[in-house]
């Protein structure tokens, strides 16, 4: 055994090795803590990325219409959305090309140039954030100074919808004969001319009252429906004239009378009036996806505005469901409408709204697999991945 005093010496040998234990230890913890702050930092912005990715494919794919101009709005929309979004406490610069294009979801994406050629088989948006730095604060021995990140996100629209959202508290008769794409229907009759006596074609889906109408002209309706005898709503005799022209013209940027906010409620960003639904896609310019200044086409808001508040979801009713003062009627189906005209002052006469048969995206709703058959022409956009 060792003696007594070889112990002692061994021991005073050792004096000072907890110290550096300790020292390596707490390093070790350091680093551990400081990476796992650095991590947390990446997911944190990698989240910022991915929602902002979202956000514009699923406005790219709002736009997405069956159309060449679509496309150009599709573009149009994503970086704006992408645009609006600050990254590490600095605007992300978002250029056009990072927003591509496919007939399929799984498919292969083009650009907005190749897409523009064939517009009719575009249903998807894929959309990819520029790399963005993430400093490295704790571990940049291990890690470097800064790591990029990058989300992608791809939208499309929808399976057909029988569940319709945010339509206006007005109707289209229905007189049993097929609809004709660019004709125009009449959404609330002028006096004398209404499908029943007291009856103007107008909802009282919206609310009971005048002041309900206005606002759900001007916002939309908050409230949704299936097509079909299982949803009914009755009828707001009268032609409440000045709460139908309030609504409807303030998506012409015209707010006079009204208690409608152009923030919560814009305009159009083309109120250009008489003009045709295929005059509105053609004020797109297709090369840089601006307007063009045309008078004949075009026309800019005062207010900021918002793209397509001229389309509006309109519930199209049987004439036979009409009947004198306020009774229920229920909603044989839904279209799109294109809004061509402000109302007039007084009554208003008889207001008008184009019919539109492509594809579009308007309003809100969902798919119930128990209901009607959806409408093939009426979409809402979808994030898939």
């Amino acid at each position: 055994m060792k003696s007594s005093l070889q112990q002692k010496k061994n021991r005073r040998n050792e004096r000072g090795s907890i110290l550096v234990l300790s020292a390596v230890g707490m390093l070790s913890v350091l680093l551990a803590v400081g990476l796992g702050v650095d991590i947390s930092r990446f997911y944190l912005a990698k989240t910022e990325l991915q929602n902002a990715a979202d956000a514009a494919a699923l406005a790219g794919a709002s736009a997405l219409d069956q159309q060449p101009a679509g496309i150009t709005e599709a573009v149009l929309r994503a970086t704006k959305a992408m645009n609006n979004y600050d990254f590490n406490n600095q605007g992300v610069t978002f250029a056009p090309s990072s927003v591509l294009f496919s007939s399929t979801l799984n498919g292969t994406y083009v650009d907005a140039a190749t897409a523009y050629a064939a517009p009719a088989n575009i249903k998807f948006v894929q959309v990819t954030t520029p790399q963005s730095a993430v400093g490295v604060s704790f571990t940049a021995m291990v890690l470097g100074n800064s790591r990029n990140l990058s989300a992608t996100a791809t939208a499309g629209l929808s399976v057909p919808l029988n569940t319709f959202c945010n339509f206006i508290p007005l109707s289209v008769i229905d007189y049993d004969i097929p609809m004709t794409p660019g004709q125009t229907y009449t959404i609330r009759a002028d006096t004398g001319t209404g499908p029943s006596p007291g009856n103007y074609q107008i909802l009282a889906v919206a609310g009971p009252g005048g002041v309900d109408v206005g606002f759900g002209i001007g916002a939309g309706v908050d409230a949704c429906a299936e097509v079909g005898a299982t949803y009914a709503v009755d009828t707001k005799p009268g032609l409440t004239a000045g709460k139908v022209r309030t609504g409807l013209n303030s998506r012409f940027d015209d707010y006079g009378g009204s208690q409608l906010d152009p923030v919560v409620e814009p305009p159009d960003t083309n109120i250009k009036e008489n003009i045709t639904y295929g005059d509105y896609l053609k004020a797109r310019d297709p090369n840089n996806g601006s307007y063009y200044h045309n008078s004949n086409y075009y026309r800019a808001p005062t207010n900021l505005g918002t793209p397509d508040r001229r389309v509006v979801l309109i519930p199209i009713v049987k004439l036979a469901d009409y009947d004198q003062g306020r009774n229920t009627v229920t909603f044989n189906r839904f279209g799109a409408f294109f809004l061509k005209t402000k109302a007039a002052n007084g009554n208003g006469g008889e207001i008008e709204a184009e019919f539109i048969d492509t594809a579009v995206a308007v309003g809100k709703g969902g798919y119930n697999p128990d209901g009607a058959a959806g409408n093939p022409l009426l979409r809402t956009p979808v994030l898939y991945k």
